[in-house]
């Protein structure tokens, strides 16, 4: 495996690179040569067949003025023959070894390519991203689209900037490093994604890369997946201007993402806050940012990190390992949050977190009560689907609910019960119409169903009121002697006005979309 090359001050020289063949392959009726190309813990393998290296070689000869006779000549009879095929590839492995040794500097570009240096290699990589972006800059920038780029593209810009060598070594005005930087400097929607596994035919485990996103100025938009979290740098950089963040499969906490520098500092606190006790350090919030997807990581829990979005609106964070849900009452203007497929057991007062929710989706959770959802006046759509609720009790927790609009309990123990879908509505009372259950539109005939549950359950209570005459008759003397209070902690008889908010996201789609 590829070690990552660190950041810093102290660096070494760049090691001398090397090509050998270590073997061949017959394809059809010609021969193939295997090429491994190191280049310090880099390496990576590229395939030509001899017609290839013929080129080259006429390339180099016109416009470096190279040896015509450094190559090994062509052979026409029993040209795949073992013995030939060995001796050419001993030939062919000098032949390599010695160009690159007559041009330790820059090496030429037709040379380059054939060696897949910009592919792998830190500054092919470079000149290869600064031609395109010489040649279709402006025409990205204007499209207003997402660009896409690899952490091995940004690890070798990071690296060359370190290094403080000339932005245009090559003497090739496309291949300026100026124009990167002029690019980045106004993308304004950017994509980072990492593969799983080594890069290509390489050992470079491109998601370990370390790279520096300070050179992006006018971020609106950042997705950023199969990257070590750990080692992406300079993304606060784009507090000011960022909305939306996207990290997946990339973090195993809050703090990698929104606050790297914590590790830093003993305490800290966010901007604008009042300072109790000794801080270490006052951490500048996300101001601009109301968008934030932390889906399918390994983070387990929600920390103190959330006090530096404070405007969020959208959160994801479905697919990691949460157990509990926690220090979500500092997002005052959260409305969608997603939650599942986590590892939540309870909800116990979660009302006191979620004041304005219009969105939450807690599916595939473990959840076997609904108790901690009673207060939450707000919610329109609400996902329980693929948890363990066994008691159609537990439903009476939501149904006087005064907005909850959409309902998903497939999967669930109690969805198996026997007329299960008018049995669950028959909880919303009144509200039963306005309820769409598990992705399906109330029909009439179950909510004539619903109104025959109805007034089986009042037949009943009526009953047992008629059966027990002394209790109703001690109950009502003391309601008369005592006072009409409400207790505080009782609902309103009516939902608060929920300030102006985006319409709601259904449970069932993305923060982000597809992607």
């Amino acid at each position: 495996m590829a070690t990552a090359r660190t950041f810093g001050p102290e660096r070494e020289a760049e090691p001398a690179k090397e090509a050998r063949v270590v073997g061949s392959e017959l394809v059809d009726t010609y021969t193939v040569y295997i090429i491994q190309v190191t280049d310090g813990s880099h390496e990576w393998t590229v395939k030509h067949r001899y017609s290839d290296f013929h080129d080259l070689h006429e390339k180099l000869v016109a416009e470096r003025k190279i040896d015509k006779n450094l190559l090994p000549p062509k052979k026409i009879i029993g040209k795949n023959s073992r013995s030939l095929v060995e001796k050419r590839e001993k030939d062919l492995e000098v032949y390599l070894q010695k160009l690159l040794a007559a041009f330790p500097g820059v090496t030429p570009r037709v040379l380059a390519h054939f060696l897949h240096f910009h592919f792998y290699e830190i500054n092919g990589i470079t000149a290869a991203l600064a031609e395109e972006l010489f040649e279709k800059g402006e025409q990205l920038l204007g499209a207003g689209e997402v660009f896409a780029i690899g952490p091995l593209q940004l690890y070798a810009v990071t690296e060359q900037l370190q290094r403080g060598k000339p932005t245009c070594a090559s003497g090739d005005a496309k291949t300026d490093l100026g124009h990167i930087l002029d690019f980045t400097c106004r993308l304004k929607y950017l994509k980072v994604s990492g593969t799983e596994g080594p890069f290509g035919t390489s050992n470079i485990q491109e998601q370990l890369l370390p790279f520096d996103l300070s050179i992006f100025k006018s971020l609106h938009q950042v997705e950023i997946s199969h990257c070590d979290a750990k080692h992406i740098r300079g993304l606060v950089a784009s507090k000011p201007t960022l909305a939306t963040l996207s990290v997946r499969f990339s973090a195993t906490s809050m703090k990698e993402v929104l606050v790297p520098e914590a590790s830093e500092f003993d305490e800290w606190e966010p901007e604008g806050t009042t300072l109790e006790g000794p801080v270490t350090a006052v951490i500048p919030t996300w101001q601009a940012l109301t968008t934030l997807d932390l889906s399918h990581n390994s983070i387990s829990e929600i920390d103190e990190s959330v006090k530096l979005i404070p405007k969020i609106e959208f959160l994801d964070l479905s697919h990691n390992g949460l157990l509990v849900v926690d220090n979500l009452q500092h997002l005052y203007n959260l409305v969608h949050l997603d939650l599942s497929y986590n590892k939540l057991s309870s909800l116990e007062g979660l009302h006191t977190k979620l004041g304005n929710i219009k969105t939450l989706n807690l599916a595939g959770n473990l959840l076997e009560s609904l108790s901690g959802l009673h207060k939450l006046y707000s919610l329109v759509n609400l996902d329980l689907r693929d948890n363990r609720i066994e008691q159609m009790e537990e439903v009476r927790s939501i149904g006087s609910l005064p907005c909850l609009e959409h309902v998903s309990l497939l999967n669930n123990p109690l969805s198996i019960i026997p007329d299960y879908r008018t049995k669950v509505l028959a909880q919303f009372g009144e509200r039963a119409s306005e309820v769409c259950l598990d992705d399906t539109v109330t029909t009439e005939k179950e909510l004539d169903t619903v109104e025959v549950l109805k007034a089986i359950q009042k037949a009943k209570e009526v009953k047992s009121k008629l059966s027990n005459p002394e209790k109703k008759g001690g109950e009502d003397s003391r309601l008369s002697a005592a006072p009409c209070i409400r207790p505080s902690s009782c609902p309103p008889t009516v939902a608060p006005a929920s300030a102006s908010l985006p319409q709601p996201i259904l449970s069932n789609q993305g923060i982000l979309g597809d992607e």
